[in-house]
């Protein structure tokens, strides 16, 4: 949740942001006065009875490597309610040497993944509703390429 960046987007619903940045989550409780945790989102699972309708991760998976990624989408996959929806918004590494591709290396994520990876990551545990690349750039020029997934849990 970092800062609780998001946090008004939410602002009459049940909200719980997740961080493992004790400075960021004392920042977000303080602005927002909701529900923050201090934890590591690779390793959080929620209580068997708390179940959640929309699971938002925003600019996080590309911080995170593959086996971690695996695990947490698994485990998310089994706190979304039967009408909820998981949102990625996350980093994409062009294939092709680029700005763009230049800047994904240069973030502070490690683990950029080209969208066929994004695609395999997010439909190992999730039925795709949407999964749309899109630019982020100025003056016509790319500076970043991003994917936005929205997905429901597979059949179990």
């Amino acid at each position: 949740c970092g800062p609780g960046t998001n946090a008004p987007w939410f602002e009459n619903q049940d909200y719980l942001g997740i961080d493992i940045n004790e400075d960021y989550v004392a920042e977000a409780r303080q602005r927002h006065r909701r529900e923050f945790m201090v934890a590591d989102v690779r390793e959080y699972e929620a209580p068997p009875d708390q179940h959640f309708d929309f699971i938002l991760l925003n600019s996080l998976m590309h911080h995170i490597d593959t086996p971690d990624v695996e695990r947490m989408l698994e485990q998310l996959s089994h706190q979304l309610t039967d009408d909820g929806y998981i949102h990625v918004l996350d980093l994409v590494l062009p294939k092709n040497p680029s700005i763009a591709r230049w800047l994904a290396h240069s973030d502070r994520g490690d683990f950029p993944r080209p969208l066929d990876e994004w695609e395999r990551l997010f439909t190992r545990h999730f039925d795709t509703v949407i999964f749309e690349p899109y630019p982020l750039g100025k003056a016509g020029v790319t500076l970043w390429n991003m994917v936005y997934f929205k997905g429901r849990a597979k059949a179990r």
